[in-house]
């Protein structure tokens, strides 16, 4: 069974930093980025991140299905980054148009639902690996109710995805400033 190392946080709080630096005492790691290039900042951004990660760790592209990503290869530890920009490509690609200022109750329902269901199978897939998987997410739901419905959806789907794999979780971590705070360690009493 596939362990998780949850690490969840704020933008620039140090998550990467961290899920790299545990995963570096591995000798067999994949990292899966989930990012994709759409414009110079981000790209810029790509290109920090793979600076800042070992040669040697095995890089998959996988914006779109980190489920296939993880069945499709086999490897002692993986680095998920990050689950919430997951969550954005698939919600932009289910959806085109989100100039809109509603969306209907059924349409928010189908969109979280497939976030869920890609969610759930990724989890379904880590549980039947043996390796170590440290999984980087983004903590969004601490601030104000955003103003337009991709925010909203993004905001909730992101909630649940950060609570499902919280709860597979071996252990859960929070970054605050650079710092890690333990949120969760074997808790057999839960």
């Amino acid at each position: 069974m596939g362990e998780i190392i949850f690490i969840t946080g704020g933008a620039r709080s140090g998550k990467s930093y961290h899920a790299e630096r545990l995963a570096g005492k591995y000798q067999d790691v994949a990292y899966i980025a989930t990012a994709v290039i759409t414009d110079d900042e981000m790209k810029l951004r790509v290109e920090r991140h793979k600076e800042q990660r070992p040669s040697e760790w095995r890089t998959y592209e996988a914006p779109y299905d980190l489920e296939q990503a993880v069945r499709g290869s086999s490897h002692e530890a993986y680095l998920i980054d990050c689950i919430t920009v997951y969550i954005t490509n698939l919600l932009l690609r289910e959806k085109a148009d989100w100039e809109c200022d509603t969306l209907s109750f059924a349409e928010q329902k189908r969109l979280e639902e497939t976030v869920g269901q890609k969610i759930s199978k990724l989890l379904a897939a880590i549980e039947e690996s043996p390796a170590r998987f440290f999984v980087v997410s983004n903590e969004v739901g601490m601030g104000l109710v955003p103003a337009y419905p991709l925010g909203r959806i993004f905001r909730d789907a992101a909630g649940k995805a950060n609570r499902m794999f919280a709860q597979k979780a071996k252990e859960a971590y929070f970054a605050v400033s650079g710092i890690l705070i333990p949120l969760k360690k074997i808790q057999e009493e839960l």
